[in-house]
């Protein structure tokens, strides 16, 4: 071997090894950006929940007080929970939250996978158009549809009750769950339908028998959905319910601890926190059927 040769493969070998440098310092540079980037919104999203909870534990003096820094706790108490959670009318509040959550949930489900299924795998004229009809009607705000709502709530006579608020809170969820729920039925193989149809079985037999068993994770991930919008509705509730003992818990808390000018804080915040638990609850054992859920119908050919 020449030396001129020796040297172009030296040449070589330099130029694999500088690129293989290169492209992991930019694996190396993206991996400190991706971190970066998630330690920066982590910061950002849990800023709040965790300045509310230091503020729930502080008694009206030390909120009041101006000075030092706000995010320590000088004297940490629970007089603030202890207070809503002795409070007859608070407690109310979780059980008007919990009834009219659990109604709109059931409501929900039995509207969103029987319309999924037959928009999914009963073929007919426009069931296309008709399916991405529903999707759209989610997309419009809910402070435009809460205007005709009570003009009918109202006609209905169920104004400041917790029954107008279950007639008008699956506004918000059916659409979405039952677009979710498209999603899941199309990915089901049509195999299982022939298979079903041969051995003799019908719509129905196939959708409880077949279909809601195999789509449970779409189902699970429908049901969160609606379970955390129907539980933190503000816009509604507060159009329609002006009396105390039918509001539910996310009116209710503002309506009841805001009085003209004053503020009570601590309980705000203690009062908010106790609202936000159960949806954190739900999303932290149930997040995987979540995601399976809302990613279904991505994969299917």
């Amino acid at each position: 071997m020449s030396a001129a040769t020796a040297s172009k493969d030296v040449a070589k070998g330099s130029g694999i090894y500088s690129k293989a440098g290169s492209l992991s310092s930019e694996r190396r540079w993206a991996l400190w950006t991706a971190y970066a980037s998630l330690i920066l919104a982590t910061i950002i999203f849990l800023a709040p929940p965790v300045y509310m909870f230091i503020t729930s534990l502080k008694g009206s003096a030390e909120i009041a007080n101006m000075q030092g820094n706000p995010w320590l706790v000088r004297n940490p108490t629970a007089e603030n929970y202890t207070a809503l959670l002795g409070n007859t009318m608070f407690l109310r509040f979780f059980l008007n939250s919990f009834i009219i959550t659990g109604l709109v949930v059931l409501i929900t489900m039995v509207i969103s996978v029987l319309a999924a299924f037959a928009l999914a795998r009963m073929r007919f004229f426009g069931s296309q158009f008709l399916a991405t009809g529903v999707f759209l009607t989610y997309l419009v705000p809910d402070t435009l549809l809460f205007i005709p709502l009570y003009q009918i709530v109202g006609g209905l006579g169920l104004l400041n009750s917790i029954w107008g608020l279950v007639l008008v809170y699956p506004t918000l969820t059916v659409p979405f769950c039952t677009w979710i729920m498209i999603g899941y039925f199309a990915s089901i193989p049509k195999e299982l339908d022939e298979a079903a149809l041969i051995d003799g079985a019908n719509w129905m037999q196939m959708l409880t028998k077949i279909f809601i068993p195999v789509a449970m994770p779409g189902i699970i991930a429908a049901t969160i959905f609606a379970f955390t919008v129907s539980w933190a509705a503000f816009v509604y509730p507060t159009a329609f319910v002006t009396t105390p003992d039918q509001m539910p818990l996310t009116i209710g808390i503002v309506s009841q601890l805001v009085r003209a000018d004053t503020f009570a804080w601590g309980q705000i915040m203690a009062g908010a926190l106790l609202a936000a638990l159960p949806p954190v609850v739900i999303y932290a054992f149930l997040m995987d059927y979540y995601i399976a859920g809302l990613t279904a119908g991505a994969t299917k050919g």
